[in-house]
């Protein structure tokens, strides 16, 4: 089980660590950070963030609830307040060892429920590069749909180029796999 706090500037270490590699920040965040990952260039990313009066983005840790450590990352910005729509940005599950047990489903699936129920936002989007086939799975299986293919949008330090999948949920969609997700938890917990 994962719970979603504010990222501030106690999580930076973490976050620096996490990130060891260009690939892994290009990764996390397109053209947004330069590897090395430092403590100013979160100062910056922090700046304005966090805020219910005046909603632009929030920025959170994962904790998983079981052992209360922080386990990843996940942010929602582009917040419309006029459009009711968001998007989803810079997920990380942080220690590769911890991959494949749900942490991101779970950062996922909480942070659309912020958008949904708290912020009351009628989409949020999100983009993944057409590689990363284990998030593109993540996305998929908490209720986003494929959009399409914003091809070679990145040109990563090797000469390559990276295509971004373009993936989007609408709050009846999310409603009702919400629901769905109920109707079979009750139904599980009947043969308890």
């Amino acid at each position: 089980m994962v719970k979603l706090e504010y990222f501030d500037r106690e999580d930076f270490k973490k976050l620096i660590e996490w990130m060891n590699s260009e690939h892994l920040i290009t990764n996390w965040a397109g053209s947004l950070f330069r590897y090395p990952l430092t403590e100013d260039s979160l100062e910056w990313y922090i700046r304005d963030t966090n805020n219910l009066e005046n909603p632009d983005a929030f920025i959170y840790k994962a904790i998983d609830t079981t052992t209360g450590n922080t386990v990843g990352h996940i942010s929602l910005g582009g917040i419309s307040e006029k459009n009711r729509a968001a998007r989803i940005s810079r997920v990380l599950v942080g220690n590769t060892a911890e991959r494949g047990k749900g942490y991101c489903t779970g950062m996922i699936n909480a942070v659309l429920k912020i958008g949904f129920e708290e912020l009351k936002l009628h989409r949020i989007s999100l983009g993944v590069y057409d590689f990363n086939k284990s998030a593109i799975r993540c996305y998929e299986k908490c209720g986003f749909v494929k959009e399409g293919v914003m091809r070679d949008v990145l040109k990563y330090e090797d000469g390559t180029y990276w295509s971004l999948v373009e993936m989007g949920i609408l709050e009846d969609e999310w409603r009702e796999l919400h629901k769905k997700k109920k109707k079979e938890a009750a139904a599980d917990c009947k043969d308890c």
